[in-house]
């Protein structure tokens, strides 16, 4: 008899915090109805060339990481996996400001205001 081996489960390239899943879960409730979700990019713009943005997503691109959380599906576009392999998001609130925060180890650097990185 021979022994079948599996293969545990690829590791996602972005790990969520609890906070950030429950903040994924909040911004799906209010949804426009035709989002199938939230995607997770980094277009090119800042002082120091990329910045991470959060944004509903209509359609799935084919090679865009998928990652389902228990609030709704959270996308990677693909295009951006390599600068985020390994980084962690969380969601954190203060009486002054709420955002999406990234620790990233693949950033080299970062502008003063904290917008954007580089890698």
């Amino acid at each position: 008899m021979s022994e079948t081996k599996t293969r545990p489960a690829p590791k996602a390239a972005v790990t969520l915090t609890p906070a950030a899943e429950q903040r994924i879960a909040d911004l799906m409730a209010q949804a426009p109805a035709d989002a199938i979700g939230v995607k997770l990019s980094t277009p090119r713009r800042g002082c120091s060339g990329l910045a991470y943005s959060v944004d509903y997503v209509t359609d799935e691109q084919k090679f865009d990481e998928k990652i389902e959380t228990p609030g709704g599906t959270f996308y990677i576009d693909s295009a951006s996996v390599l600068y985020l392999i390994g980084s962690v998001m969380d969601w954190r609130e203060d009486d002054f400001q709420a955002g999406f925060v990234f620790d990233n180890p693949n950033a080299t650097g970062a502008c003063g205001c904290g917008e954007s990185f580089t890698v």
